[in-house]
């Protein structure tokens, strides 16, 4: 058979379940999810082999009416993905169903000239005529070559989704080693399940704009792993809601990510996490050179 590989582009709007559907398409934990908005901030690649065809997806940021200049870049990089790719998918939120991202999605596609994939996610949340009705209304948009309905969480439909890409992508030699099912480094991501845990403890006190950097990666010689860790938050009031009464809120957060990279990395882990105020970092260019961004002027 003839080997076959391809770049696959998840896009949709902010929580409409692309990290969790990249995370089951690849069978391990390459994307961080969290009911924040927003939380993926880059393109991650996740990497399948299916049969004779290699998949790559790309989990881009959702995509919205960016206000800020973090927004921005996180919306450049969610369109740079869907132009860069062989195909598109379109991840819609069933229980959300046509809002204002997910027009500007379409309409965004249809400017490129753009065809894509229709995914419906969460169906298992919405009763089945509401689904029909809101497929059908997507697909007059005449854009569509074929609508899928999952559920990214619980995996309903995603084996479907995935062997028609695996026949749809391009003929051509595989980019990537047969065991490699991402290209996110150890660093990075030790720095994204911090900011994941940080997340869910903070959901409601702590704004948006708050970063994860990996600063130390120390392999030790007992097979032990050193990882010191800087959140960086813009104001002293938000450093003080990150560390918590005694510190224990840092040290759950410390707690949490350290288990989740144990079983990861499948080592012990001496995690060390630090927070400091940089005032507006989300203005500064270094970080987003840190976070695999462009710094948009």
């Amino acid at each position: 058979m003839t080997e076959r590989c391809g770049f696959v582009a998840i896009v949709g709007a902010p929580n409409a379940g692309k990290s969790t559907l990249l995370n089951q398409v690849v069978g391990s934990k390459i994307a961080i999810v969290s009911h924040k908005v927003q939380t993926t901030r880059t393109r991650t690649l996740g990497i399948v082999a299916r049969d004779e065809s290699q998949i790559i997806f790309i989990d881009t940021p959702g995509i919205f009416e960016p206000r800020r200049r973090l927004d921005r870049a996180m919306v450049a990089a969610a369109w740079g993905g869907a132009v860069d790719a062989d195909l598109v998918v379109l991840l819609v939120d069933a229980t959300r169903g046509i809002d204002k991202d997910v027009a500007r999605i379409v309409a965004g596609l249809k400017a490129q000239n753009r065809t894509a994939i229709l995914c419906v996610n969460k169906v298992d949340a919405i009763r089945k005529d509401k689904l029909l009705a809101l497929s059908a209304q997507l697909n007059d948009e005449g854009i569509f070559t074929e609508v899928f309905m999952i559920s990214a969480l619980s995996g309903d439909g995603v084996d479907d989704l995935v062997a028609h890409l695996a026949a749809c992508v391009p003929e051509g030699p595989w980019h990537f080693p047969p065991d490699q099912m991402s290209d996110v480094s150890d660093r990075m991501l030790a720095a994204e399940i911090t900011r994941e845990k940080l997340y869910l403890k903070l959901h409601q006190e702590l704004p948006y704009s708050s970063a994860v950097e990996s600063e130390l990666w120390e392999e030790r010689q007992d097979g032990s792993v050193r990882i010191e860790q800087t959140i960086y938050v813009e104001r002293k009031s938000q450093k003080g809601i990150v560390i918590g009464k005694g510190g224990e809120t840092l040290k759950e957060i410390g707690q949490e990510a350290r288990a989740e990279l144990e079983a990861l990395l499948e080592c012990r882990v001496h995690l060390f996490l630090h927070v400091k105020v940089r005032e507006r970092w989300s203005e500064q260019r270094d970080h987003y050179r840190n976070i695999g961004l462009d710094f948009i002027d």
